[in-house]
């Protein structure tokens, strides 16, 4: 008998999770400018309404993905997504600076432990040879997402303001939390239609983990850190593109709202395809050339080139090509993104949750800096030199690389 093929619709929910994820959060990238004029933020304002998402999802991204270990992702994707709709719908509610900060606080306290979950689902129901691709789906879903908000955004908020929008955002992710919950099981085992072929091609799942992962284990292997050090650098970068691209180009580029919606878009169309061919190079150099240059030869090279073509971007002087530029860093370094959640699956294991919790806990504080000083800067600097920065970090990323290892699975004692 052939094999089912229902983890393909899991893939299909992870998707839909992944594009609602961004429709929510670059909604913020487009309509911060309307926003800011209605409620009188300053650029540095500004910053910290963006950057207090960031930092509270990093915060709560370990628990997140302890919960998804501990509880199971069905259970804990249902709340995730339940609470991050609810505050979608209340960040058009906002009425000032002040309520602003707690609505985004409480937002991105509510939607950590997504990607982990995503994570712990992919560990479960794919092999271990799918799992860079299955990120990489998850991953160009994501920059769909993206690429869709702006052409959404601009319209909805020309006919009905930025207030109306959120509220409309809101609605998908309720639905999809629903369907979640309904249909979805953790295990293969326990879903109906999954046929003893497929459970073969996914082989065993990883055995239960009740333990968090704590700050001794965690000081305890080199390896983790310089995944943590290593996402943190890069995320940078791709959380400038997701709330300050815009604003960019309409104030240091001088495109309007259409055109600069447009190039908004780009760099996540790009991401996408980018997402999709990263996963798969990675699982084919991963099988020539071994798992630790595997990773390591896609992770290096994209978000390396990624800072090459930011500093690349401003030394261009046609504010076109330079936009062209920006969405090819943004697509670079998305080619390696796969690449990062799969090696910790790689050397996480059962513990898949909480490893890409550690890991995003560390990008997302890298986030928070970029979404809160990179506002503060171009007050006092304009707006292309703290790009410099950002670039830097890129490259930063890209040398953490060749001190991580794959091969090193986390033992029980330094896990």
């Amino acid at each position: 008998m052939p094999a089912s093929n229902v983890r393909r619709r899991v893939m299909a929910m992870l998707f839909l999770l992944s594009i609602i994820t961004y429709l929510d959060r670059v909604c913020m990238n487009v309509a911060i400018p309307s926003m800011s004029e209605e409620l009188g933020l300053t650029l540095s304002q500004r910053g910290w309404v963006l950057g207090i998402f960031a930092l509270a999802y990093g915060v709560f991204e370990i628990p997140g993905g302890w919960l998804g270990d501990r509880f199971g992702p069905r259970k804990i994707l249902t709340r995730i997504v339940t609470w991050w709709s609810v505050f979608t719908a209340a960040t058009g509610a906002a009425g000032g600076y002040g309520s602003l900060l707690w609505v985004r606080g409480l937002f991105g306290a509510g939607e950590a432990g997504a990607y982990p979950n995503a994570s712990c689902t992919i560990s479960h129901w794919f092999p271990a040879h799918e799992r860079a691709r299955a990120h990489g789906i998850v991953w160009m879903a994501s920059r769909l997402g993206g690429a869709l908000t702006p052409f959404l955004v601009v319209p909805l908020q020309q006919q009905f303001g930025w207030r109306a929008t959120f509220y409309l955002l809101s609605v998908p992710g309720f639905i999809w939390a629903v369907a979640w919950y309904v249909w979805f099981r953790d295990s293969p085992r326990d879903k109906a239609g999954v046929n003893e072929a497929e459970l073969n091609i996914i082989g065993e799942a990883p055995g239960a983990s009740g333990h968090s992962l704590g700050f001794r284990q965690v000081i305890g292997s080199s390896n983790l850190w310089f995944v943590m050090l290593m996402y943190h650098c890069f995320c940078y970068g791709s959380f400038w593109f997701l709330v300050w691209t815009f604003s960019y180009l309409q104030e240091a580029k001088g495109f309007d709202p259409a055109m600069a919606a447009s190039f908004t878009a780009l760099p996540f169309v790009l991401g996408a395809a980018a997402n999709i061919a990263g996963g798969w190079t990675s699982d084919r150099l991963v099988k020539r050339v071994g798992l630790k240059w595997g990773r390591r030869i896609v992770g290096a090279g994209g978000v390396g080139t990624a800072g090459v073509l930011m500093l690349l971007s401003l030394a261009i002087g046609n504010p076109y090509a330079a936009a062209v530029v920006l969405a090819l860093a943004f697509a670079a370094s998305d080619f390696m993104l796969p690449n990062c959640w799969a090696v910790c699956l790689d050397i996480g294991k059962q513990r898949a949750g909480a490893i890409t919790g550690a890991m995003n806990t560390a990008g997302q504080m890298g986030s928070f800096v970029v979404a809160t000083f990179y506002g503060q800067l171009v007050e006092s600097y304009g707006w292309n030199l703290p790009l410099v920065w950002i670039a830097v970090m890129s490259l930063i990323s890209a040398a953490l690389w060749f001190k991580i290892d794959p091969t090193k699975q986390l033992s029980d004692e330094a896990v």
